[in-house]
């Protein structure tokens, strides 16, 4: 299966770091986002990517040992159905927040895209990094 254009790989994984990748690719949702009196009062297509640099634990086939990516987008379900939002770099920047806040996770890479805005782009949207600070 080739990777989907746009989708950049990354090499986040490695083992002598003792990083793992966790990652969501293409979820697709609806969301009340945009700052113009048209994108107000009704729903458009979104596409979220995330990728999450995690520093490994012993794994122990335990799912409580995991950054587990049902909660991720749980999480980014949760964030999208709080209500209207003018920017998709809101949006992004709330759904890093949420990522960062396992501890396990130390950068949180997050792409928001809105798929029917611009007839001629089959999309348009923001890509974030963000990066806890270890004290």
């Amino acid at each position: 299966m080739s990777q989907p254009e746009n989708v950049t790989p990354l090499k986040i994984a490695s083992a002598e770091r003792a990083i793992r990748h966790v990652f969501v690719r293409d979820l697709l949702l609806d969301a009340h986002i945009g700052a113009y009196r048209h994108e107000k009062g009704s729903a458009q297509p979104i596409r979220v990517n995330v990728d999450l640099t995690v520093a490994e634990a012993a794994h122990g086939d335990d799912l409580s040992n995991v950054v587990c990516y049902a909660t991720v987008v749980d999480g980014i379900k949760a964030i999208v159905s709080e209500g209207h939002l003018n920017l998709v770099e809101t949006l992004a920047e709330r759904i890093a927040a949420s990522c960062l806040e396992d501890e396990r996770v130390r950068v949180a890479l997050v792409r928001v895209e809105k798929l029917a805005v611009i007839p001629e782009a089959s999309s348009v949207g923001v890509e974030i990094e963000r990066v806890r600070h270890l004290s």
